[in-house]
C-alpha cells in the first residue's frame, strides 16, 4: 500500500539522516584521533560544526512547516 508522504515528512527524514551522519562521522573521528590523526579529525570536526548549525535551522523550519500544516 502507498503512501503519500508530505514535505516535511520528507524533510524530517532527510533531518534524521543528517543526524545518523553525523553520528556516524564522529565515531570515525574518534577512531582517527586515538591513532594519531589529529588533522583529520580537525577538519572533520569543522564539518561536523557546520551540520550542527545547520540542523537547528533545519529543526526550527520543520517545526514551522508542521505547525503550518495543522
Amino acid at each position: 500500500m502507498t503512501r503519500e508522504y508530505s514535505l516535511s515528512d520528507l524533510l524530517e527524514r532527510i533531518y534524521e539522516n543528517q543526524l545518523a551522519l553525523e553520528a556516524a562521522l564522529m565515531e570515525l573521528t574518534l577512531q582517527n584521533e586515538r591513532q594519531g590523526l589529529a588533522d583529520v579529525g580537525e577538519n572533520v570536526r569543522g564539518a561536523l560544526f557546520v551540520i550542527g548549525e545547520n540542523a537547528g535551522h533545519i529543526k526550527q523550519s520543520l517545526a514551522k512547516l508542521r505547525t503550518q500544516k495543522l
